[in-house]
C-alpha cells in the first residue's frame, strides 16, 4: 500500500480538518482522539508522510517517540491515571485503520474499562477541556 495523502491525519496536518491540538513542534503534532477509549486519549503523529513504522526514517521516528513521551508525561500530570497504554499499529491485520503512522496514548484508570473505539464521537466541549488540561501540563496556553 502506498501513502494516501488524503488520509484523515494528513488532512489534519494540512489544517483541512479541525483537531483539538495539545502539542506541536517542527516534526510532530499531538491531538485528542475524537473517539477516545478513556479520558485523555491522545494521538501523536509525525508530520512526515509515512504509512507505518517501516516507512518512517529513523530520525523522524526518534522525534515521534520523543514527542510521544513528552505528551505522555503531560497526560500523566493532567489526568493522574493509574497507568497508561501506548499503542502503535502497522497494517490492517494489526488493527491499523488510519494509514499514517501514529501512537495512541491511552490513560488507564483502576476499575474502569476502556470505551469502544470507533463507535461514538466524544463531546467536542469535553475534548477541548481535555486538550486544555494537557496543554497546561505542558506549560502551553
Amino acid at each position: 500500500m502506498s501513502y494516501d495523502n488524503g488520509n484523515v491525519f494528513a488532512r489534519i496536518l494540512r489544517g483541512e480538518i479541525p483537531a483539538h491540538k495539545v502539542f506541536e513542534d517542527e516534526a510532530t503534532l499531538a491531538f485528542m482522539d475524537v473517539m477516545p477509549e478513556s479520558d485523555g486519549h491522545t494521538l501523536v503523529v509525525p508530520k512526515a508522510p509515512a504509512e507505518n513504522l517501516f516507512d518512517l526514517s529513523p530520525a523522524d521516528l526518534g522525534q515521534l517517540i520523543q514527542a510521544t513521551q513528552k505528551v505522555a508525561v503531560a497526560i500523566r500530570t493532567a489526568f493522574q491515571p493509574d497507568g497508561l497504554t501506548l499503542m502503535q499499529f502497522n497494517g490492517p491485520e494489526a488493527g491499523q485503520t488510519v494509514f499514517h503512522i501514529h501512537f495512541h496514548i491511552v490513560p488507564r484508570y483502576a476499575g474502569v474499562g476502556l470505551r469502544s473505539h470507533s463507535r461514538q464521537m466524544a463531546d467536542q466541549v469535553l475534548l477541548a477541556d481535555h486538550a486544555q488540561r494537557i496543554r497546561a501540563a505542558l506549560g502551553k496556553p
